[in-house]
């Protein structure tokens, strides 16, 4: 267990390009919800869900946007504020192909960073990523520039630790780990690989 990290699970997309709310996608009898959910209990001492509005259905403590609309980064400003360790391991509730091997991996390279970004095929995924409770005035301060800064956009102001692919492949050949499900056609490929 990775006892000084919350894992904090994103569920507050709009899901535009699925056409209908992912999370409750269906894979192998599970939601991708409840998919992330019960991958990390068992990882991190604590778990909270990012949501743009407080839930009926998540059966786990949630956190509010810091500022509605300001997409993942509010997210995780929310997420590192209400943390109750000093690390928060951000996570996309729709990527079902993590493997717990690869958070494990991404953990142990913490050591004197404020974040540990994984780069796969020279993109950065900040929602895969471990951040230090530090760096929240930092995330803070970007998040007050104009307009609508990305995680992405944080990320130089960080003391980040990248960990490029071929850190990983020992662990996760096919890299699969980082596929998100955005769209119908992700949606179905996820059914014919873990079956409905």
């Amino acid at each position: 267990m990775i006892a000084d990290c919350t894992a904090l699970i994103f569920a507050g997309g709009d899901s535009r390009r699925m056409g209908r709310e992912k999370l409750s996608l269906q894979l192998g009898g599970q939601s991708l919800l409840q998919r992330a959910l019960d991958l990390t209990r068992p990882l991190f001492s604590s778990i909270l869900v990012s949501v743009r509005h407080l839930r009926d259905d998540i059966d786990a403590p949630q956190v509010c946007d810091e500022i509605p609309g300001a997409g993942p980064l509010a997210g995780l400003c929310a997420g590192l504020q209400h943390a109750t360790t000093h690390w928060v391991f951000a996570v996309a509730g729709d990527m079902p192909y993590l493997l717990p091997q690869v958070i494990e991996r991404l953990a142990a390279n913490r050591a004197k960073h404020q974040a540990v970004v994984p780069v796969i095929g020279g993109q950065p995924y900040p929602l895969t990523a471990f951040y230090a409770v530090s760096a929240l005035p930092a995330l803070r301060g970007v998040l007050a520039r104009p307009g609508k800064p990305g995680l992405l956009a944080a990320l130089p102001g960080l003391d980040t630790c990248r960990i490029d692919e071929h850190h990983l492949a020992d662990i996760d050949k096919e890299v699969r780990s980082f596929i998100d499900i955005d769209t119908p056609e992700d949606a179905a490929e996820a059914l014919r690989y873990f079956g409905n």
